[in-house]
């Protein structure tokens, strides 16, 4: 186990990088930072020269890989280092020098248990792309095929696993002081960033996150996941379907190819939107790098470390809350936080609708190019303070995606603006998941649930009868009234209705039903 004063030392020497690019600046200057942070801060920069503009993403590139990773996550949490630090780490690229191709060969035999050859017909020794946990080779398979092989560098995961010790021992420390420190939960943080990265350090997951991510998005057109080759695929090496294209960052290459950019934009949105709100299951890496558009107009997304997941209920109220956004509706997004529990219910959520209200009424109607997104974000995390709102994980991932997919829909399209370009998706899925069909299933799905714990009762309650004269005839099961209901405050509907199951139908059919509107 590792001891405290070793802790301490990594903080300091980490504290030092930080501060010679002025990255403490911010930290210190905070009159909610607790004291003793403070004090470290004062100790790090002692003696150094600090430039007048911090950067933040040279700072952690400059400590090392698992401090660009804890960046990335980092720039999730404008509510803990602040709006200024987390805008320009989202900035902070993933990429670092590449590893000899001679240690990437032996990285390749160990996790597939060979020689190259024996899977690979050719293979460039020059990386396409070197970030911080892999780097990534073209190849080509003994049977032809064209491929991308992302190789794990060698060490990586011994040396990710003992600076996350040091994160996770100065975050237990900073929560422990309370106050502002304990609401923003940072433990839950590292916590969170240890999870995604375990799950990248393993390429089985990343490979199975991608498989899974396909699967979501077959339906959806022009919107790709490459194949995964699983009999080249380990815990150490991933390869999969190399993707032709022209990246996504690259809008004068993509002009001259005749691309249609607006509806490119449009169509990364609805994407997005489709993996967040339909599935549940969304690509939280979604920056320009990661991003290919193929000659036919299809969006090729490649690098799946980081998934984030959302669900069934969380995804209700989200779709009402960005709804209730778009069209103003901000009385109903006040409920919701309050009934999600996202707001302790001593306030009051009238207070918090008006609040909601100054926010969300400036950015209404007018293209992103117009809107102040410091100021935005400035105002929604006042609002979390005031109101006591602990950090919901989650949504914060999905808060990050949502600004990486709105900074390259931006580049793409400079006058669409995300909130309107959503309205008429989350409308549709709205009306499909909280219309009465939705209701009558949502139903159904507990009673038949019910319904087949019934012939395991029937034996139990058989084998328990006395054997002698025989059983008496068992009594007919009676019919189960389904009663539904599905309201909506924000559209001014409400469904109601009244079904029968039949409880002698093996397959729980419904055979009667009535059901009413009301406006």
């Amino acid at each position: 186990m590792t001891r405290p004063a070793t802790h301490i030392f990594r903080l300091l020497k980490w504290g030092r990088i930080l501060a010679r690019h002025g990255a403490l600046r911010g930290i210190e200057g905070d009159p909610k930072t607790p004291l003793p942070v403070k004090r470290l801060c004062r100790i790090a920069r002692f003696g150094t020269v600090q430039p007048k503009v911090p950067d933040y993403a040279a700072a952690f590139t400059a400590i090392g890989p698992a401090a660009i990773k804890l960046g990335q996550t980092l720039a999730t949490r404008p509510d803990l280092i602040g709006e200024e630090a987390a805008h320009n780490l989202l900035s902070l690229q993933d990429a670092l020098p590449p590893e000899p191709f001679d240690a990437i060969r032996r990285q390749i035999e160990i996790g597939l248990g060979g020689p190259v050859e024996k899977f690979f017909s050719e293979i460039d020794p020059e990386p396409v792309g070197a970030a911080s946990i892999a780097q990534v080779h073209r190849a080509v398979t003994t049977e032809g095929k064209q491929v991308a092989v992302k190789v794990q560098r060698p060490g990586i995961d011994k040396s990710f696993l003992k600076d996350i010790e040091t994160y996770e021992w100065a975050a237990a420390h900073l929560e422990a002081l309370g106050g502002e420190a304990s609401r923003l939960r940072p433990r839950l943080t590292i916590a969170n960033f240890k999870r995604w990265t375990l799950r990248e350090l393993d390429l089985r997951r990343e490979a199975a996150s991608a498989s899974e991510l396909a699967e979501a998005m077959k339906a959806v057109d022009h919107y790709e996941v490459p194949a995964i080759d699983w009999d080249r695929t380990s815990g150490k090496v991933m390869t999969l379907d190399w993707i032709d294209g022209i990246k996504i960052s690259k809008v004068n290459e993509l002009r001259a190819a005749g691309h249609d950019l607006p509806k490119l934009a449009e169509r990364l949105v609805n994407a997005f939107l489709r993996q967040a709100i339909a599935e549940g299951f969304f690509h939280a890496d979604m920056h320009q790098g990661n991003l290919f558009v193929k000659a036919d107009g299809t969006i090729a997304a490649i690098d799946f470390g980081i998934m984030g997941r959302i669900n069934r209920q969380a995804r209700f109220w989200l779709a009402e809350i960005l709804y209730g956004l778009i069209t103003g509706n901000y009385q109903r997004v006040a409920e919701i936080h309050f009934e999600a529990q996202y707001v302790p219910d001593y306030h009051n959520v009238d207070e918090f609708a008006t609040a909601l209200r100054a926010v969300g009424e400036p950015m209404r109607g007018k293209p992103v190019s117009e809107l102040s997104v410091g100021q935005m974000l400035d105002g929604l995390f006042a609002i979390t303070r005031d109101f006591d709102m602990q950090t919901q994980p989650h949504l914060l991932l999905l808060q990050k995606t949502m600004v990486m997919v709105e900074g390259v829909a931006t580049q793409l399209d400079p006058s669409i603006n995300m909130w309107e370009t959503s309205g008429p998706y989350i409308r549709e899925w709205m009306r499909t998941e909280l219309g009465p069909e939705a209701a009558l299933a949502d139903g159904l799905r507990e009673r038949v649930k019910m319904i087949g714990l019934i012939p395991d009762l029937i034996k139990r309650l058989d084998e328990q009868l006395p054997r002698k004269g025989g059983a008496p005839p068992a009594p007919p099961l009676p019919d189960i009234p389904l009663i539904w209901e599905k309201r909506s405050q924000s559209n001014g509907w409400r469904y109601a209705g009244v079904a029968t199951l039949a409880a002698g139908d093996c397959c729980g059919r419904l055979y009667t039903s009535d059901s009413a509107y009301q406006q």
